[in-house]
């Protein structure tokens, strides 16, 4: 099978993430390093099933390692999630003779890279998530970059905060998954982390905190609350309400998806990039790339997409203790 693979398409998928660059352009050079063509494929799945495919060189991706975003652009595609659109896109693949395929987006298009595979296209997925939550892997492109900028932002807001001597509500990206929080809690010196896999929504524990807290002198309070959790506006209003401090939210938003990758964004990309194509270059499809235990690693997607993936509980007692 491995003399198969003569053209390697690669595609982004899902929500974007600082890094994907750095990614396609690992694949592209591994590709061409090894005697492949290349074809990008933009737009993601929308993409394939209308044919947007160009092929790609070396050159194509000059300069573009330190770009956020993805040059491939990316889109939803409700169609690819039918039988008919992944049959079509199998055909389309075959049509222009991709014969292997890096998909580089989170669960959802590793279910669509599940679904090719199954229809005889070599696939491997690489792991393009600022949410961190993909169960195989201990690092996904965009994680370190999106709480990174997510960090800068809530100094700010910090800062600003004390002046006024207010409570933040700082609302962070992250869909179902709190590692943005989490991270940023750490991080920042919240002296409140509420998580969708931790949140029990009993809103009085907050205020009563808010208010012993300025009991013992605190000039500000900062709340970092996760996306899956949301209605940052409404919970300031109520907390305002309830203690008499002046209480402001802050929803950070998509600037978390954006901006120049880290260094970590940019090396790890592209090691995840070299190595999916070397898994499609000995045969292999089906197969998740991830990082584990110090080392780049791969998964069958069908085991991937089984795993779950929780907030480690010593890192949350760990934040509590570090919030007094």
């Amino acid at each position: 099978m491995a003399k198969g693979i003569n053209t390697i398409g690669v595609l982004t998928s899902g929500g974007d993430a600082p890094g994907m660059n750095a990614a396609i352009r690992a694949v592209v050079r591994k590709a061409i390093s090894e005697g492949k063509k290349v074809k990008g494929i933009y737009k993601g799945y929308n993409g394939l099933l209308n044919e947007e495919i160009k092929d790609l060189t070396a050159r194509d991706v000059s300069d573009t390692i330190s770009k956020g975003g993805t040059i491939l652009y990316t889109a939803r595609c409700a169609e690819f999630r039918t039988e008919e659109g992944q049959k079509r896109g199998a055909e389309v693949c075959r049509k222009h003779g991709i014969d292997g395929l890096v998909v580089i987006g989170g669960d959802g298009s590793f279910a669509g890279a599940q679904k090719l595979a199954n229809l005889g296209i070599n696939t491997v997925g690489l792991p393009g998530t600022i949410d961190l939550d993909i169960a195989c892997t201990e690092y996904t492109i965009g994680f370190d970059t999106a709480v990174n900028t997510a960090m800068e932002a809530i100094d700010k807001v910090r800062d600003t905060s004390t002046s006024h001597e207010r409570c933040s509500i700082i609302e962070v990206m992250g869909r179902n998954a709190g590692y943005i929080a989490l991270w940023c809690g750490i991080a920042n010196g919240a002296e409140d982390i509420l998580l969708p896999e931790k949140y029990d929504y009993d809103e009085q524990k907050l205020i009563n905190n808010i208010i012993a807290t300025r009991k013992r002198g605190k000039k500000h309070h900062i709340i970092i609350n996760a996306e899956g959790i949301g209605h940052s506006t409404s919970m300031a209003r109520r907390i305002e309400a309830a203690t008499g401090v002046e209480t402001r939210a802050t929803i950070l938003g998509h600037m978390q998806r954006g901006g120049s990758p880290t260094c970590k964004d940019r090396v790890y990309a592209s090691m995840m990039g070299a190595y999916a194509v070397d898994l499609l270059c000995e045969g292999k499809t089906n197969r998740v790339v991830g990082y584990r235990h110090g080392d780049f690693q791969d998964f069958d997607i069908n085991e991937a997409l089984a795993m779950q993936k929780s907030i480690p509980e010593y890192w949350y007692r760990v934040s509590r203790a570090l919030s007094i």
